[in-house]
């Protein structure tokens, strides 16, 4: 219980990254939009690299012990998939659906994560698709203002990537790498094609 917990705030932390963003911005330091992209990317491939050593050249540090899950231990950690998919918004979104898709991740996922009985069903239960739903879209409200239904199917995009497993043959796609890039995808066809 507390390595989960520890997990969690883990978790939690990449709201810093957005922070980071947001606050260069407001202060003026200089952080523009293709600055972070870079800064993301950098962050992402270090990770790669990061899993490289630990699953091929057998880097065994003790954090991993405390940060990852026992299925973890043989592939590519669920971490991985987070900054993966944080980069991949990050390059792909403007900062209205981007940054919110991140926020989903990092915030969102671990209070679904808090409600959830961690059973590895297919289609997670009702409490957890709301709680995921609701947090979802107060996350991202400040953002997409603007579009209500951009905010609704930015939530409802989170919460299929949370709540519902995607399985291709034996590999189970980890949430990490679906919450950020279904938001954004469902976020971005909205403000692009709505005629609202």
């Amino acid at each position: 219980m507390a390595d989960e917990l520890k997990r969690r705030l883990v978790h939690s932390s990449g709201a810093g990254l957005v922070a980071l963003y947001l606050l260069a911005d407001y202060v003026d330091l200089g952080l523009t939009w293709d600055r972070f992209r870079i800064l993301m990317v950098v962050l992402a491939v270090g990770t790669i690299g990061l899993e490289f050593l630990r699953l091929r050249v057998g880097l065994d540090w003790w954090i991993y012990d405390k940060l990852t899950r026992e299925y973890e231990q043989d592939q590519f950690a669920g971490y991985g998939y987070y900054m993966v998919s944080m980069t991949v918004a990050v390059l792909l979104f403007d900062p209205q659906i981007a940054l919110p898709a991140m926020l989903m991740l990092a915030i969102g996922d671990p209070i679904s994560g808090a409600v959830s009985d961690d059973s590895l069903k297919f289609l997670k239960g009702p409490k957890v698709l709301v709680t995921m739903f609701v947090v979802s879209a107060l996350l991202a409200a400040p953002f997409l203002h603007d579009s209500p239904l951009a905010v609704f199917a930015a939530a409802l995009g989170a919460t299929i990537a949370d709540g519902v497993k995607l399985r291709l043959g034996d590999f189970i796609v980890d949430d990490n790498l679906t919450i950020p890039i279904y938001a954004g995808v469902l976020a971005w066809v909205v403000l692009e094609f709505s005629p609202f």
